[in-house]
This record gives C-alpha cells, structure tokens and sequence, in this order.
C-alpha cells in the first residue's frame, strides 16, 4: 500500500524543487494520487535529513534524467537504500558540456551573442521540441516501467524543470490529467525557493550583473511557451497524444491502464 504523505511541501536543504504531483485532475474526473509520484532537480547535495525524508517516501524508483555532463559538474545522486536508480539521459553530454560551460564561464559579449535578442527562449522551445521527437525510446521505458513496478517515482534532472518537466507531463498526457493542470505544475519552477542556483566563475559583481542575469533568465525560467512547443510538437508530429503513445511511444491502451490503475486514485 502506497504511503500517504503530508500535503504540506517538505523543507529540503540540499534538493531543489522537490514536489509530489499528487491532487492534479483528470479530464474524468479523477486525480492523480499523493505519494505515487515525485519530482525535484538532482539529489546529488541531498543532506542527511534530506535523504531520510526521500528514504521515507518508500520509493521504488529514482529516473535521472541528466547527461554525463550534468553529473560530473553535480556529483551522483545520493544512495537510498533500496530504491532503483535509472540513468536515461534526454540530452547529449556534448550539449551539456557546452550549455554548463557557457553558465559558469561565459563573458558578457558571449552572452549577448549566444542569448540576447530571443535567443536564449529559442534555444528552449528547440531543446523541447527535440526531446518530445526524438527520445521517444526513453519516454516508452519511462511509461513502460511505471506501469510495470516502478511506483512510488522520482522523476529528476539537473534543475527538475526542464527534462523532469517534459517526463512529468508525458506521463500525466498518458493518464488524462488536464492540460491545464499539467501547465501550472510545470510553472510551479519558477518560485523562488524551487528555482536553480545559478553559479558564475569568478565572485566579481559583473560575473552576477543585471544583464548576465537577464541574459541567463530564460535558461533557468519554466515558461508556458516551452512547454506548449512541446504539446504542439506532439500534435504536428504525431496528430494528438493517443497516436504520440500508441505510435510515438508504443503504449498501448492496456498499458495506459496500468498506468491509471497505479497512479490515479
């Protein structure tokens, strides 16, 4: 039996974005059960405390989303005994090598070039619309698995907004949680105490300027354009989300079913 947690969302020192996906509603009327589905950014600064309360979640599985890039710069995530971790990377190393380096090192003239005028929210809405076409195999295993034995779930990345975010929404998509609803969980990112602390080389003020901020902004921001580039790609790829699952990702309706049998009250 799957254990009930507070609704009240747990202070954690060291995991950014820590939330349960319980309570959203279906579009019959359902919702999706507390306790059955986590998800944060990487739990690789989990504290002691931190990692007792994520033990005392009883998950059966952790799935990083990050890429070789994103953990040598965070570290693997802490141990939890008994939990399965499942590493499927949505991004290339190389990209995040190069999207990390570009963070922390990056002068303000490579900023403006790389970012301003736009193009820092069409690297975003390209990086979503990439991951929706083109890691179809990594979500199959994802919904595959949930529906399976791997509840309750922990769904991660680096920042648990982006890669987290798209997995989140494929499988509310697969269970029938409204739209809406699916939107304004991903937007909870961007409240200050979730969002990921940005690091900078150097302490100087203009490593942190105004402008390098703003320039930076749209990286770290859940914003509803991207996540609907995602939504439109499904439907210009595939026609709707019930082709995008049974063709895109091989879910069949019986699978659809386990999945609402285990995560919907």
């Amino acid at each position: 039996m799957t254990q009930q947690i507070p609704s009240t969302e747990p202070e954690l020192a060291g995991v950014r974005n820590f939330r349960d996906v319980g309570g959203l509603p279906t579009v019959d009327g359902r919702r999706v059960r507390h306790g059955v589905l986590f998800r944060s950014g990487h739990l690789a600064h989990a504290t002691e405390e931190d990692a007792a309360f994520l033990d005392s979640l009883g998950l059966h599985t952790i799935f990083d989303f990050r890429n070789a890039a994103d953990q040598r710069l965070e570290g693997p995530d802490v141990e939890l005994p008994g939990v399965r971790n499942v590493n499927l990377p949505l991004s290339d190393p190389a990209d995040g090598a190069e999207f990390w380096k570009m963070v922390r090192d990056g002068d303000l003239e490579q900023l403006r070039g790389v970012l301003a005028d736009g193009k820092a929210a069409n690297r975003m809405i390209s990086s979503y619309r990439m991951i929706i076409r083109d890691r179809t195999a990594e979500h199959s295993q994802v919904l595959r698995s949930l529906a399976e034995d791997s509840v309750p779930a922990l769904m991660h990345c680096a920042a648990g907004k982006d890669r987290a975010g798209l997995s989140i929404a494929v499988t509310l998509l697969a269970v029938g949680v409204e739209r809406d609803a699916i939107l304004s969980d991903y937007l909870e990112s961007n409240a200050t105490h979730r969002r990921y602390k940005v690091h900078r080389s150097g302490d100087s003020g203009s490593a942190y300027s105004p402008e390098v901020m703003d320039l930076l902004s749209p990286l770290f921001d859940a914003r509803a354009e991207y996540l609907t580039a995602a939504f439109e790609t499904i439907e210009e790829t595939w026609g709707g989300v019930d082709s995008y699952l049974r063709q895109g990702l091989g879910v069949t309706p019986e699978t659809r079913d386990r999945l609402r049998d285990r995560l919907l009250d």
